[in-house]
């Protein structure tokens, strides 16, 4: 049986509430209520980090021509969620989807719709051990890590204290030619967003803001930046007919990069 400390606020959950969603309890409703009242533009913000996770799948399928894909920090679904954006173009993609909070794992099965001709699987696991992320079966029963797989670690680099280490650990496994895409908050774009993450500190969910150069230097040493680089969400491949969002109405910066 699935066992939730329902008064902790979890990430995920506070996530879900902003955006409308049902999966969430008391804890989690509060401490969202309280991100929003010292900054409103949070639900924005989580709006276009919906917006560029899916044209960063679009982009990983159709011009970059990834077929393997490793969601890191998945969250509760969300419809188009990561698969059904990249089997829209190759319906052959394998993902893996991977989360710690149980109630995702509740909804795994919405994760798992897959197209006939790929495949989709969850892995319920704790992002900041890879080690034992890469050796589960289902991760290696659906990827192939001697091909191209593309990492995408969406809105939840803030969450982690050692975010260089995690992704070493995440990309030393991977075939060259695979690629890492990443958003994360920082302090550098919305006024808010300090006063937000204070909220999230006290309420017992770290949140570590960065800059935009200590986000490119994720990518340094194993990776060449995508054009245009780690740039506003909005800003990254941005496609006609989206709502307009100035940069100081979001607080995340979004990047891809292809490993050597």
């Amino acid at each position: 049986m699935v066992q939730v400390d329902t008064t902790v606020p979890h990430s995920a959950r506070m996530y879900d509430y902003v955006l409308g969603g049902k999966d969430n309890y008391l804890a989690d409703r509060e401490a969202a209520e309280e991100a929003l009242k010292v900054w409103p533009g949070l639900w924005t913000s989580m709006r276009v980090n919906r917006a560029v996770m899916r044209r960063m799948a679009h982009w990983l399928a159709a011009e970059a021509g990834i077929r393997q894909f490793l969601d890191i920090g998945t969250g509760i679904p969300t419809s188009p969620n990561l698969h059904e954006v990249v089997q829209e173009t190759a319906p052959e993609s394998r993902v893996v989807y991977v989360d710690n909070d149980p109630i995702v794992l509740v909804h795994a099965r919405a994760l798992l719709s897959s197209a006939p001709e790929g495949r989709t699987s969850y892995v319920e696991a704790d992002m900041r051990k890879p080690d034992a992320l890469f050796s589960t079966p289902e991760l290696c029963d659906t990827l192939d890590l001697s091909q191209p797989v593309a990492v995408t670690v969406i809105a939840m680099l803030q969450f982690v204290e050692d975010a260089a280490g995690l992704i070493e650990k995440l990309t030393a496994p991977l075939a060259p030619g695979s690629y890492l895409a990443i958003t994360a908050a920082t302090a550098d774009l919305a006024k808010g967003s300090t006063a937000l993450a204070e909220v999230y500190n006290r309420r017992g969910v770290p949140m570590y803001l960065r800059s935009r150069e200590e986000l490119t230097a994720l990518f340094a040493d194993r990776c060449d930046l995508v054009e245009p680089g780690v740039v506003p969400m909005q800003h990254w491949h941005p496609v006609e007919g989206e709502e307009p969002v100035g940069v100081e109405d979001t607080n995340m910066f979004a990047g891809v990069g292809r490993l050597r």
